[in-house]
């Protein structure tokens, strides 16, 4: 572990950046300061109290408010555990019985692990939460991978697909289908068919220690700092920005990254200090926006990685976003994914299977639908994080590239000039 006496200074360096740091030139749709006081205000508001967010059931049940009980929440998504859902009585075989106005497992033991698994985690996930120069690192990959090249070739620098393979190649972190999780495709569907057509949840199975992996662990403690809601204020507290600038430092010690950081300073895109470098990735995906017509509601990381519900008009909302297979397996593990098939090739093709980390696939977030989205599964948070912002940087809109053996179109779309609105993979057919 690296010594913490060394770290302060370039830690608490990082979070003022984060604190600090401006929101892009973009024009009306970009965002207010990401700074928020401790009070909840916004700097250069007076001082005015935010109204507050309203509660996920409120947000997600605005007229269902007989059909689901509200939940004793602030606006964000807790780890805990929630009642079953449909999907979870469907896998339990209606092994369960309603008693006393509520669910009953006749599976305590195996209840009692999970409960016991999610306690452990979120004890994991609240150290974050200190000053980033008094939490403990990985050791970086130059000292633990002695003589690993992570510097781009001439030819890499000129074609983005074979940057994006070697990224695929660097990601260390990255899961084996088989090994460290299995899926269950289930059946295929077009777009626009109706009903659900997957008896299971898609993951079956994940091993026990990958979501304590350092940068696993990080990425996880994230997904409940946002208000998934399009339109309302994020409220964004040191704590926050403690994990933030700390995940940021974790993952600049993998191969994806430092990969990244050579890129772009040698597309003169970027600095080669260490600390600028940090900084600018931090912001690149956690400074705060416009979306939905509210300045500082929503960001990139939220966007690609959390989802979010847009609401069109009453009663007609929609999930965007969420194209990350670690929120997708954490949020089904709870009850708050259904899964309900993959999505047909639009060409004859093969057909996904336990295999495939690469999926397009249709699924309800707290019984809201997400019609079609697509996501590399078992990759790590560090290869996403450097995938998508080498493409934002040195790629446009529609990227066609190959990683590993897939190939891709890598969809970045920006919001303002220099702010990702979303990034997420489709497949080629």
């Amino acid at each position: 572990m690296a010594n913490q006496g060394e770290r302060s200074g370039a830690m608490d360096g990082l979070v003022n950046g984060l604190s600090g740091a401006s929101h892009g030139h973009g024009g009306a749709g970009d965002a207010a300061p990401r700074a928020v006081n401790r009070a909840g205000a916004a700097p250069g508001e007076g001082g005015r109290q935010e109204i507050a967010r309203p509660t996920w059931a409120e947000v997600v049940s605005e007229e269902k408010q007989e059909e689901r009980p509200e939940r004793a929440e602030d606006g964000r998504r807790q780890h805990g555990h929630c009642p079953p859902t449909s999907t979870q009585r469907r896998n339990l075989g209606e092994t369960g019985e309603t008693k006393g106005g509520g669910w009953q497992d006749r599976r305590p033991h195996q209840q009692t692990l999970k409960c016991k698994r999610s306690q452990q985690n979120s004890e994991e996930w609240n150290r974050y939460k200190r000053p980033p120069s008094e939490q403990e690192y990985s050791e970086d990959v130059s000292q633990l991978r002695h003589g690993l090249n992570v510097k781009p070739t001439r030819e890499e620098l000129n074609h983005l697909s074979k940057a994006c393979c070697r990224l695929w190649e660097l990601d260390l972190n990255r899961l084996l289908p088989g090994k460290d999780y299995r899926i269950e495709c289930g059946q295929g569907k077009k777009v626009y068919q109706k009903g659900d057509m997957a008896s299971e949840n898609l993951f079956s199975w994940l091993k026990d220690d990958i979501l304590h992996r350092p940068t696993y662990s990080r990425f996880c403690a994230l997904l409940d700092n946002y208000n998934p809601r399009q339109g309302y204020k994020e409220l964004v507290t040191q704590q926050d920005k403690n994990e933030e600038a700390a995940f940021i430092e974790e993952i600049a010690r993998s191969a994806p990254i430092k990969y990244l950081h050579q890129y772009l300073v040698l597309k003169g895109i970027t600095s080669q200090d260490q600390k600028d470098f940090k900084k600018m990735l931090a912001s690149l995906w956690f400074d705060l926006y416009g979306r939905g017509g509210c300045s500082g509601s929503s960001s990139a990381f939220e966007h690609v990685f959390v989802g979010e519900i847009k609401g069109r008009c009453r009663g007609e909302n929609e999930v965007t976003g969420f194209h990350n297979w670690i929120q997708f397996y954490l949020e089904e593990s709870k009850g708050n994914v259904d899964y309900q098939g993959y999505i047909f090739p639009r060409t004859c093709g093969d057909l996904p299977d336990s295999e495939m980390q690469l999926l397009t696939i249709q699924f309800e977030w707290h019984g809201l639908l997400k019609s079609v989205s697509s996501t590399l599964v078992g990759v790590s948070p560090e290869f996403e994080i450097a995938l998508y912002t080498l493409c934002f940087f040195a790629g446009e809109e529609n990227n066609h590239v190959h990683v590993g053996p897939y190939a891709l179109n890598i969809k970045c779309y920006r919001m303002g000039v220099n702010k990702i609105g979303s990034a997420f993979p489709v497949a080629e057919q």
